[in-house]
């Protein structure tokens, strides 16, 4: 039987130790040990997959990035130290002198830095489109554009844009379709069901959810993924393993918890729009959105709590408890 992606996320684990453990435990080391000489230089040459160095790889990483690769529908995954060194990377490990791309205008500010700043320091140059207008995107194509990068929704805006569009131009032209799915979160939209070839992450926003810790993650096809490993490998933006398992433990709950927010945000939404103060709202589950209907399609809307009145449901959870103790009390 195939497992829902939540489940398969929340039942993925690291091993476990001889002390046979409920919860994944803490790997605080730099470095790991072998039991030969020999099977240190075959971890080293790469002919087998072991930890060697937590700049590499660490459990607790591999077990976050296990975790949201099973939540994305992902072949693989890299965690990151932040959200911004996970973009940064997606473009570094991928992107050459003379290579071009083409990138939703409406982007979180920091990566507008990168892409003003310094990407031009390496000869890579970047046409911006509109959001709205997607008539726009196949005209900045060049010969030499190599990615189209996205958000959506965007940040903070909430512009959506068609996912299944974008990615039908992508295939068309040949070029790496990037999408930072950090205000949906895999809960809400699975990118890659619509063609994206990578997925980045802020892990520090919905995923740790209570700002704790930073973190970040890149997810997609294998290849594309072997190349930002070997780039971070060697740059050293590597997660650490107790962000990483603070980061594993908060996807427990990302399900319920985006649940919870999104039929808050629609409560308030809702609210607001009727207000006679209030001149528009934005909020993409609102009619009055322009892109509502490709945020319906390519979205979901975590709506099951909150159908019941709040009374009703407590009358509910009474009603079964009334109905176990009368069967305690008939044996």
């Amino acid at each position: 039987m195939e497992l829902h992606p939540i489940t398969k996320a929340i039942r993925t684990q690291i091993d476990r130790t001889n002390e046979h453990e409920h919860s994944s435990p803490l790997f605080l080391t730099s470095s790991f040990m072998y039991d030969d000489v020999e099977m240190m230089r075959a971890a080293f040459a790469d002919e087998i997959d072991v930890n060697i160095y937590s700049r590499f790889s660490n459990p607790n990483v591999q077990e976050f990035v296990d975790r949201v690769c099973a939540l994305e529908g992902a072949e693989y995954g890299y965690a990151t130290a932040s959200g911004m060194s996970a973009i940064f990377a997606s473009f570094m490990a991928i992107l050459k002198s003379g290579d071009h791309i083409v990138c939703c205008g409406s982007v979180f500010g920091s990566t507008v830095t990168i892409i003003n700043k310094f990407l031009p320091n390496y000869g890579i140059e970047t046409t911006y489109v509109s959001a709205i207008n997607l008539d726009e995107w196949e005209k900045a194509i060049k010969p030499t554009t190599k990615m189209i990068y996205l958000e959506t929704p965007t940040n903070p805006g909430l512009d959506i844009i068609d996912l299944e569009f974008v990615s039908k131009l992508a295939k068309k032209h040949n070029l790496i379709l990037n999408v930072d799915n950090c205000f949906a979160t895999p809960i809400a939209q699975r990118p890659i069901e619509y063609g994206a070839d990578l997925v980045v992450h802020s892990a520090t926003k919905w995923m740790d959810g209570q700002g704790r810790v930073l973190g970040g993650i890149i997810v997609g096809k294998k290849e594309l993924i072997e190349k930002i490993y070997a780039f971070c490998r060697s740059t050293g933006p590597s997660l650490s393993p107790f962000n990483a398992w603070v980061l594993s433990k908060s996807l427990e709950t990302l399900d319920v918890r985006m649940e919870r927010h999104c039929n808050n945000a629609f409560a308030i939404a809702k609210k607001l729009e009727g207000h006679d103060k209030i001149e528009r709202v934005v909020y993409p589950f609102l009619e009055s959105h322009p892109a509502y209907a490709v945020a319906k399609k390519q979205m979901k809307k975590r709506r099951r709590i909150g159908k019941l009145p709040f009374k009703r449901r407590i009358g509910k959870r009474q009603e079964i408890f009334r109905c176990i103790r009368a069967t305690n009390a008939n044996g």
